[in-house]
């Protein structure tokens, strides 16, 4: 076997785990958001991340490979700081940061397997790896205009009113 196709092939079983890991934690995410807008990003991506999956499968499939996940360290690490974000309820802006991060790191996975696949000439494999991939980049868009549109205004504007308010409890006495 190729060095690039064992590359790929062990890649792939880290990306599997991977999503399927986040399967798991999206319905947290939601339940843990206050924005409605942001509540049903994350249930929308919860669909996309199983088809995401199935596709995984496919992939392996046209590899010739059984479906198979190696533990990814890292999405289990990015798991981690969502938890600890919705533990402490930091808000959703911090939520979308966490998620962005998943996203970030989830277009890296994509883009890299995306091109090993087009070298190795598995070009059924690669364009499975292309949707997935742009469709990871429309929610990192989209994350990105739900905060910047509502989240990110909404929790500065509260905490100015926040700052106001001790302010004023400290003038009146």
């Amino acid at each position: 076997m190729s060095k690039l196709r064992e590359t790929f092939l062990e890649e792939l079983a880290d990306l599997y785990d991977a999503e399927k890991q986040l399967v798991k934690a999206l319905p947290r995410m939601a339940k843990a958001a206050k924005h409605e807008e942001l509540k049903d990003a994350f249930l929308t991506h919860l669909g996309e991340t199983e088809e995401h999956v199935n596709r995984l499968e496919q992939v392996f499939r046209a590899f010739g490979a059984k479906p198979k996940g190696k533990k990814c360290k890292a999405m289990q690490g990015l798991i981690e700081e969502g938890e600890d974000i919705i533990k402490e309820e930091m808000g959703d802006a911090a939520l979308i940061c966490a998620a962005q991060k998943v996203e970030h790191y989830e277009i890296a996975s994509y883009g890299s397997l995306h091109s090993w696949a087009t070298l190795l000439e598995q070009n059924e494999a690669a364009d499975l790896l292309q949707e997935t991939l742009e469709e990871e980049k429309a929610t990192d868009e989209k994350l990105t205009q739900t905060a910047e549109n509502a989240i990110n205004l909404e929790e500065q504007n509260e905490e100015g009113e926040e700052e106001e308010t001790a302010s004023n409890r400290g003038r009146s006495r």
